[in-house]
């Protein structure tokens, strides 16, 4: 009896994380960078958090801004604007870091500010174009212009806007905080 009792709690076990998925299914964080609003799908979206002390890293590229201590947690940030080489801007109270997790590595993405929680049905998700006025370095990191009412969000793919070397240095600092524990 206690097999069958546990074979069928592990067969419940998905439904509960699928229909937790459903509910964001469709669903994405917006944020303003520049004049352009991008959008990150939900469920890459750990919190939000204010703009706080960033310890530099020597030696990384210049949108690596840092790490920084989340309870405990030292992740690295990464300046959303300077990764799609826009002008830098100067942090201010709205600013604020999106703390996501891609490949099991919590990253944080600082942006201008962040706009809303928006809902983009799948028939309203169109390819980004050839040719426009996304420059080429967003273009490489959008996979996707939603439409939202009358106007458009540039959808991003969180795995190719951290490039591997990133990736490597955000696993190093994951690492690190785990050994700490």
């Amino acid at each position: 009896m206690g097999e069958t009792s546990e074979l069928m709690k592990r067969m419940e076990e998905p439904k509960s994380a699928s229909s937790e998925h459903d509910a964001q299914k469709g669903k994405y964080m917006t944020f303003k960078s520049g004049n352009e609003y991008f959008g990150l799908k939900i469920q890459y979206v750990n919190e939000i958090i204010q703009f706080q002390a960033i310890t530099a890293i020597p030696e990384t590229e210049d949108y690596i801004k840092g790490l920084i201590n989340l309870r405990g947690k030292v992740i690295p940030v990464i300046d959303v604007r300077l990764r799609f080489k826009q002008e830098p801007f100067e942090y201010n109270d709205r600013t604020c870091i999106i703390v996501i997790n891609v490949k099991s590595t919590v990253v944080g993405l600082i942006v201008e500010k962040i706009a809303e929680v928006v809902e983009i049905k799948e028939e309203n998700i169109l390819p980004p174009p050839s040719i426009g006025r996304v420059d080429k370095a967003q273009q490489k990191y959008v996979y996707g212009i939603g439409k939202v009412g009358d106007a458009v969000k540039l959808l991003l793919d969180p795995d190719k806007l951290l490039n591997d070397e990133d990736l490597s240095v955000a696993e190093q600092v994951n690492d690190m905080s785990v050994e700490e524990e």
